[in-house]
């Protein structure tokens, strides 16, 4: 028939992807430590000032781009967590259904 096709939603992608998003969070926190780590190897100290400079400015809007990327987490996470139940729930429903049709026709 021409009807919709099931739904289908790739919950193995979507397992790691809180972790994946909370692993750019601590990356994207790093960049000083990072920009530091270079400093003795840049050589020109106002290439390092600039570096600074970005960094001083990235922290600005940082702090609402890790409440984001952590809202994403937890979303992504509560739906894997509640896709997995109703795929519990319905399985159980399915063998519950099955054993009693089984009682019924003996």
């Amino acid at each position: 028939m021409g009807g919709r096709p099931d739904l289908a939603l790739p919950l193995s992608d979507l397992e790691d992807y809180g972790s994946r998003l909370r692993d750019i969070k601590t990356r994207m926190n790093h960049t000083k430590k990072l920009f530091e780590s270079y400093r003795d190897d840049i050589g020109d100290g106002g290439v390092y000032d600039k570096l600074a400079d970005f960094e001083s400015n990235w922290e600005d809007g940082r702090e609402d781009i890790n409440q984001q990327l952590d809202a994403l987490a937890q979303m992504s996470e509560a739906i894997v967590r509640e896709f997995k139940k109703l795929d519990d729930d319905l399985a159980k429903q399915v063998s519950e259904g099955v054993k009693g049709e089984d009682k019924g026709g003996e």
